[in-house]
């Protein structure tokens, strides 16, 4: 006897954002505070911007709440296949997150990258001396990414601080998977060496 298909796990995101299109305004706080710091954090990531990162991720959510009445379809649309109806509504946004930071910076004329780090959250039970070296590191972190590559740092940032896996990768770059897998490992070797010369600086150590 053939074994059951096991069937897909239901997408939460989807379930909110159809609950937000009949009407439930609850739906929609709830899906904006799981969805809003990850757009934010990717298109920061990408941009090195905050002013701009914000633009694009309030611009990317308002691109989500429209498509809410006809998700499935909309999802489609987006994707330019009319087979993808049931794409993961994080997939769809972070997809959408990329297009409009792709636009942003073909519309830049020149100025200075903001490295700013994302703010850390407070915590009593960390020294002062503790927050300013995790605000280096990820200061570090973000100049380091801004030299890459835009395409090796779209695959980075998607898999090594998103934590996505490839084939969703693929599906938000519109690449193979294979194609993402030579970008992340391209890009994670670039990383490694703009960050060596400030390993000690910025508090790592060996072993």
């Amino acid at each position: 006897m053939a074994p059951a298909t096991e069937r897909p796990r239901p997408d939460p995101d989807a379930e909110l954002l159809l609950r937000y299109a009949q009407g439930d305004a609850a739906a929609a706080s709830e899906l904006t505070q799981r969805l809003g710091p990850k757009a934010f954090g990717v298109a920061f990531r990408v941009l090195g911007d905050r002013a701009e990162a914000e633009d694009v991720a309030q611009e990317a959510l308002l691109r989500l709440w429209k498509a809410a009445p006809d998700w499935d379809r909309a999802s489609a649309e987006e994707d330019g296949d009319d087979t993808k109806g049931k794409a993961k509504v994080s997939t769809w946004l972070y997809r959408v997150v990329m297009n409009l930071s792709i636009d942003v910076k073909r519309r830049r004329r020149g100025g200075s990258v903001d490295l700013d780090a994302i703010p850390e959250p407070a915590d009593d039970s960390r020294s002062a001396a503790d927050m300013m070296q995790d605000g280096a590191r990820q200061e570090a972190l973000q100049a380091a990414l801004m030299q890459l590559p835009e395409r090796q740092r779209r695959a980075v940032v998607l898999r090594h601080i998103e934590g996505l896996g490839n084939p969703e990768i693929a599906e938000i770059l519109d690449v193979s998977v294979e194609a993402v897998e030579s970008l992340t490992a391209r890009g994670k070797r670039a990383l490694a060496k703009l960050l060596v010369t400030r390993k000690a600086e910025l508090g790592y150590h060996d072993g």
